[in-house]
């Protein structure tokens, strides 16, 4: 079976990113019952403030730098981190350099 004839696909995350200035661009690359895949791209000197969201977050980081205050306490954030947060976990992000990362939501459980 080809990949045409199944549901099956595949990117390049690198070609998908982009870097529009003052805001943070979002692409949903997958989603389905139980999770939402997200290309989050953010460009050099963006400031997040401090937010939580209702479901559980992972983050792997593809490219760039930044830092997460994450319940207080900075994480530097550059290719290969990978940070999970349960759903309500407090969290602010400042990216130092054009910042990539995968975040995937899931059902609380």
């Amino acid at each position: 079976m080809s990949l045409k004839e199944s549901n099956a696909w595949y990117t390049q995350l690198q070609d998908q990113c982009e870097y529009p200035s003052n805001q943070v661009f979002s692409k949903v690359l997958f989603k389905d019952n139980n999770s939402q895949h997200n290309l989050i791209c953010i460009a050099t000197g963006i400031n997040m403030a401090e937010h939580s969201t209702n479901r559980n977050a992972i983050i792997t980081v593809i490219s760039g730098k930044g830092t997460l205050v994450l319940k207080g306490e900075p994480v530097i954030l550059e290719p290969g981190v990978f940070v999970s947060m349960p759903s309500g976990t407090r969290h602010a992000l400042k990216s130092e350099e054009n910042l990539a990362f995968l975040l995937i939501f899931s059902e609380n459980s």
